[in-house]
């Protein structure tokens, strides 16, 4: 059983006792350490490298939202949000919280928390898998499945994308923004377990930062520093790097 190690930080000693207390239920929960301030926080997760925090919002100096923004982007655990107001919330998923608890929650409301970081901890290590694999295999064999259906989380929610419905997606920052007709979906991916997951049958990559939908592509102008501009039928306008352009002429055989 993988234990997921965690980090339980609030300025009232009553409240770091009670979701200890909750946690010491669960089997796959270690608890690591604990912090009262938001100093001590940065420089515990930086120390212990926790996967999972529970950080409260409201503290002296240094509150929950700047602990995670102190925080390198590579070391930050996921995070469950715990605050008296609700104020926050949105700000809270604003950087990146797997969750959000309302005090005074209950021990159901608690457990289902835990249950999203499961799900979101799982995730990681399969996107984290995938880019070992790619590393191990850079070239898709002809037997592989790829994905139909991409499901994104977002306030709560899960979101299913067919990924035939994608026009085209692009890097933005630890996520993958998915443009589907009309609309954007963040997930969070690396461009490179996205592309692998992608029929490169129907999806091709462009640029370092941007896959596109085969299918969707209207038109392609040259420019002149070697470079092309790609013309999708949304009206979106693309930029395809001098390397991919290579890339892109060796795959169909065509000059541009």
């Amino acid at each position: 059983m993988t234990r997921i190690r965690t980090l339980v930080v609030d300025d009232e000693p009553v409240a770091r006792e009670r979701i200890i207390g909750l946690l010491a239920s669960h089997a796959d929960i270690e608890v690591v350490g604990q912090s009262s301030n938001g100093t001590e926080a940065v420089a515990a997760i930086e120390r212990l490298s926790p996967d999972l925090v529970f950080l409260d919002v409201q503290m002296p100096e240094l509150n929950g939202l700047g602990v995670v923004r102190a925080l390198q982007t590579a070391s930050v655990p996921a995070v469950v949000f715990v605050t008296a107001y609700d104020e926050y919330a949105i700000r809270a998923f604003e950087v990146h919280a797997v969750d959000y608890l309302l005090k005074p929650f209950s021990g159901v409301r608690f457990n289902a928390a835990l249950d999203h970081v499961r799900e979101h901890l799982d995730r990681d290590r399969a996107s984290d898998l995938g880019r070992k694999l790619l590393a191990l295999a850079p070239t898709l064999s002809t037997g592989t499945t790829f994905s139909e259906r991409l499901l994104v989380r977002a306030a709560g929610r899960i979101h299913f994308v067919r990924t035939a419905d994608l026009d085209w997606c692009e890097a933005a920052g630890n996520y993958v923004r998915l443009h589907v007709g009309g609309q954007s979906h963040l997930l969070r991916e690396t461009m490179t377990t996205l592309e692998a997951a992608l029929n490169p049958q129907q999806f091709v990559r462009i640029h370092r930062s941007t896959i596109v939908n085969i299918e969707r592509i209207q038109e392609l102008q040259s420019t002149a520093n070697g470079e092309c501009t790609v013309f999708l039928q949304s009206g979106a306008r693309l930029t395809m790097s001098r390397g991919y352009r290579e890339t892109f002429q060796e795959r169909f055989g065509k000059s541009l």
